[in-house]
């Protein structure tokens, strides 16, 4: 049986509770344990109640013996919990804290700095949550007017990307001031950094929205003539809107002060790996300077603050990290070349190495990483003259986020591209942007989008370009053959940490969320190389589609060609009677030899247009064989059941390093979960290298393989096509002279004819042979059809012309889109 709260001896004197408090912390237990077992206990984890068994005759009892307490009054409770009957324990005190309003628990801690911390609390009447910030002895020793600033600045700002301040209250008979602001309950941009999925930056699109909201306050702010001075990822605060995307709002302006921009302070804030250098020199090297400081020292805190959103770490790290090397850190911020957006000391003593872009670990694309590192360089200029303005800034950071993103995959580099661009601009542009990072002349580019050949027309808006995923982007096409580049990626297991041999609690969490982040990059890095797999697959089977189409028509043609020919062909009657002496004759049966070569050439180019097109049904039949292979591939579902695993025992760690020690057989446990996580890394690894790496570089090289005839094929293709473009025009030349010919033999026959009537005499008595008396007849005959020929010829040209009959040159599709629309 438990004991009564009533009972002094076993729990002491009753305890005050607060009747406000009772519709959402006592009543809940009384309705929870009706009709039910007849133990349930209320437990409180740091982050919320949690409900398990206890005797129901408990909280009845503190229910009837509660004793209302004056508001603002701080009260606490104490409850003894059963688990089973074989264990029982005594929970700690749980200290709340309250104001006129608003009640919290002082384990509900979201975040706590120099001088206040930050608790979840909730209304007592409606019990909406709310985030209260309660100042320490700290902030008392601060005159009153820094410590009224606060209130100032934030009853000034009304911004979505702000934190809202909705009341000051007093607390406890000091009257003690409490800040209520909104709560954001998707905690810090600094928590969502810590989580190991975020390890090496976030994804762009998240990226992309913190950079938005942070301009957006942070221009609201200067529009309000206000400093920050502490702007870092734990001062950015998250929600989940309701179309679930993420908002970011910055809070804690502590530190915040008003200040034009051509004003300048000496007072110092802020934290130290954020600070700008000079405010650094003073504040953290506490060296004695008097040096003003400007709005501009914001800006040092947004650059590192968005490098380490997008890296993930710290753009300036000495060796043995910033806090324990001060005077290295110093020395890397100030001495850092322009241009320069990151310095790192690998080796004690070592020396430091800039780096000028990105690193490859990095998830933001190539395009996006273009338009942002010159803001970096910029805003992280230790000479305040040299720095960017707010207006500079302003505008260059308005400029990413107004800019569409067209998805773009080069089917000969295997390289997919994110091309930033204004909806504005001509399509002129985007082929000279798509110049810029693929190194592919505009005149040499030609689309495909979703099978279908794409006419970009230079001078139209961009915003006529197809609407792009990452999934179904552009695919590019070179006019020139190239070596596949591929994915860049950096080895994941160089960045894999080791356990250490004894059980340390700490060094162990450090070590699992280290593997765990990097598995998360393995697990990211499968899937970019399994969807290249898939665009190589899909952009190859699109261009040996188009090839096809091209064959047949080439095909069409070709016979279209030969058939034509089939009349003219067709004159041995007369040419085999006649002899040399009649010019005409000779003429037309020099003609007939150049038709008949004619033919042979484009019976030798249908045949090999023919053979084209069983080569390119093979080709097309081991595409859709490796299409299945890929989209069967498991590895990367392997990967993530290894992730799965290890986040378990991660979790684990993540508990565990909160106690003071473990117990002989918690230890053991823990020992064999260290092997386990171990084992479940090197499996993760081992898969990606076997299942994953090597077979995207083996399709590396069967695509270079296969692109190189494509391009033979288009090649090719193309000469074939000219040949029989060739053939047809002196075909149609030849058979233009042909009639001609039988026209002027028509008409001496008939002038012949009529000589002989006049005459008794044979009009061609000089001839080996006498002339049959209906070859006028014949040849009038011949004639007529070789000009309904020519006539027909002629109009077949045109509408091959008006078919794109012709193939364009290899790499370019922009003329077949005609033809599929015909």
């Amino acid at each position: 049986m438990l004991p009564s709260p009533s009972s002094p001896s076993s729990c002491g004197p009753p305890l005050p509770i607060h009747t406000e408090v009772l519709p959402w912390i006592i009543w809940p237990c009384v309705l929870m344990g009706l009709g039910r077992a007849p133990q349930f206990s209320l437990l409180y984890n740091g982050e919320g109640v949690e409900w398990h068994p206890v005797h129901f005759s408990f909280w009845a009892s503190l229910r009837q013996k509660g004793h209302p307490p004056t508001c603002g009054e701080q009260s606490g409770f104490q409850a003894v919990l059963s688990v089973s009957a074989e264990r029982t324990r005594i929970l700690q005190t749980l200290e709340m804290q309250s104001t006129a309003n608003y009640l919290w628990h002082t384990d509900d801690l979201l975040g706590q700095g120099a001088t206040a911390s930050v608790y979840r609390a909730r209304n007592k009447k409606s019990g909406e949550l709310v985030a209260v910030k309660v100042f320490n002895n700290a902030s008392y020793l601060r005159p009153r007017e820094v410590r009224m600033r606060e209130f100032e600045v934030l009853r000034k700002l009304k911004h979505q990307n702000i934190v809202k301040l909705f009341s000051v209250e007093e607390m406890g008979g000091d009257k003690e001031k409490v800040l209520v602001m909104e709560y954001c309950s998707s905690g810090s941009l600094l928590s969502v950094l810590e989580n190991p999925e975020n390890a090496f930056g976030l994804a762009e699109a998240e990226f992309l929205v913190v950079l938005s909201c942070v301009v957006a306050g942070m221009n609201h702010l200067r529009e309000n003539g206000i400093v920050h001075r502490d702007i870092k990822p734990g001062n950015i605060m998250r929600l989940l809107g309701e179309d679930g995307q993420s908002i970011y709002k910055l809070t804690d302006f502590g530190a915040a002060r008003e200040l034009e921009d051509d004003e300048k302070f000496v007072s110092v804030y802020g934290t130290e790996e954020y600070l700008h250098p000079d405010v650094y020199e003073r504040a953290v090297l506490r060296k004695p300077q008097q040096k003003a400081f400007g709005v501009t020292v914001d800006l040092w805190s947004i650059g590192v603050t968005l490098y380490h959103a997008a890296t993930g770490s710290l753009p300036f790290v000495p060796f043995g990290g910033p806090r324990r090397n001060k005077e290295i850190m110093f020395k890397i911020t100030t001495e850092k070349p322009t241009g320069a957006i990151a310095g790192t000391q690998k080796r004690e003593n070592g020396p430091l190495e800039w780096s000028y872009k990105l690193p490859i670990t990095c998830r933001l694309s190539l395009g996006l990483q273009a338009q942002l590192v010159p803001i970096l360089a910029n805003i992280l200029e230790v000479d305040q003259e040299k720095c960017w303005g707010f207006d500079q800034f302003f505008a260059e950071t308005s400029d990413i986020l107004q800019r569409i993103v067209v998805h773009v995959f080069s089917l000969s580099q295997a390289v997919l591209h994110h091309v930033y661009i204004h909806a504005h601009n001509t399509i002129a542009i985007f082929l000279e942007t798509m110049y810029k990072q693929t190194s592919v002349e505009p005149s040499h580019q030609g689309y495909l989008f979703e099978g279908h050949p794409c006419l970009l027309e230079p001078s139209l808006p961009a915003q006529h370009l197809a609407h792009t995923t990452e999934h179904s982007p552009l695919i590019l096409l070179n006019e020139n053959n190239e070596n596949p580049i591929g994915l860049a990626f950096r080895d994941p297991s160089l960045d894999v940490p080791k356990f250490v041999p004894k059980v340390d609690l700490q060094a162990d969490y450090n070590t699992a969320k280290g593997v765990l982040s990097v598995g998360h990059q393995v697990l990211r890095i499968s899937r970019a190389l399994l969807d290249g797999q898939e665009m190589m697959l899909r952009g190859l089977h699109w261009v040996v589609e188009e090839l096809k189409v091209t064959c047949r028509r080439t095909l069409e043609t070709t016979q279209s060609a030969l058939l034509f020919l089939s009349p003219s062909l067709g004159t041995e009657g007369f040419t085999s009677m006649t002899g040399e002496e009649i010019p005409e004759l000779k003429e037309a049966a020099d003609l007939k030899s150049k038709l008949q070569t004619i033919k042979e050439i484009l019976s030798r180019c249908s045949q090999n247009i023919v053979e084209t097109q069983t080569s390119l049904s093979s080709l097309s039949s081991e595409l859709v064989k490796n299409w299945d292979q890929v989209h069967e591939d498991r590895s990367t579902h392997h990967i993530q059941c290894c992730l799965d695993k290890m986040n378990v025992i991660y979790k684990q760690f993540k508990k565990a390093r909160m106690r003071p020690g473990l117990g002989y057989n918690e230890e053991q446990i823990h020992k064999l979960d260290k092997v386990n996580f171990g084992h479940l890394a090197k499996r993760l690894l081992l898969v990606f290298q076997e299942d994953c790496a090597q077979k995207y570089q083996a399709a590396l090289l069967t695509h270079s393989k296969r692109m190189r005839t494509v391009h033979e094929t288009r090649k090719h293709l193309y000469l074939v096509s000219s040949s029989v473009a060739t053939c047809q025009k002196e075909a149609q030349e030849a058979q233009g002279q042909l009639s001609k010919a039988l026209d002027r033999l028509s008409r001496r026959l008939w002038q012949g004819r009529m000589k002989a009537a006049q005459s008794s005499s044979p009009p061609f008595a000089a001839y080996s042979r006498p002339v049959p008396k209906d070859l006028v007849l014949h040849i009038q005959e011949l004639r007529e059809e070789m000009k309904l020929l020519a006539f027909d010829l002629q109009h077949n040209n045109q509408i091959i012309e008006r078919l794109s009959a012709v193939p364009p040159a290899p790499g370019s599709l922009r003329a077949e889109s005609d033809v599929v629309e015909s």
